[in-house]
């Protein structure tokens, strides 16, 4: 019985969708964050000069609010996925069910 609902929800187009898009999305989403947050660690290697800047007569320097938008990207772009999975990806999801008759 379950061997036949796995198979007739793997055959179903609609799942066929949603792993194809859920796939996708979320390596472009982990190819974005990986740039951002490597392309950070590459600055910090390559270039600690242009991060020590000191911003003001303070001892905040560039690195730290830099950081923290890196930090404040991570936030978003979890955000965004969060999004589109609650509203597309629970959709298709409802739709597979319905169709399996579950």
């Amino acid at each position: 019985m379950e061997d036949d609902l796995v198979k007739k929800i793997t055959a179903n187009p609609k799942y066929q969708k949603l792993v194809g898009v859920r796939t996708s999305y979320g390596w472009l989403l982990t190819i974005i964050m990986l740039v951002v947050y490597y392309g950070y660690i590459a600055v910090i290697a390559f270039s600690k000069e242009s991060l020590a800047v000191r911003l003001g007569e303070g001892v905040m320097t560039v690195g730290i609010p830099v950081g923290l938008g890196v930090i404040a990207f991570t936030v978003i772009i979890t955000g965004i996925y969060v999004r589109r999975a609650n509203s597309e990806f629970d959709a298709l999801t409802a739709d597979i069910v319905k169709e399996s008759g579950k």
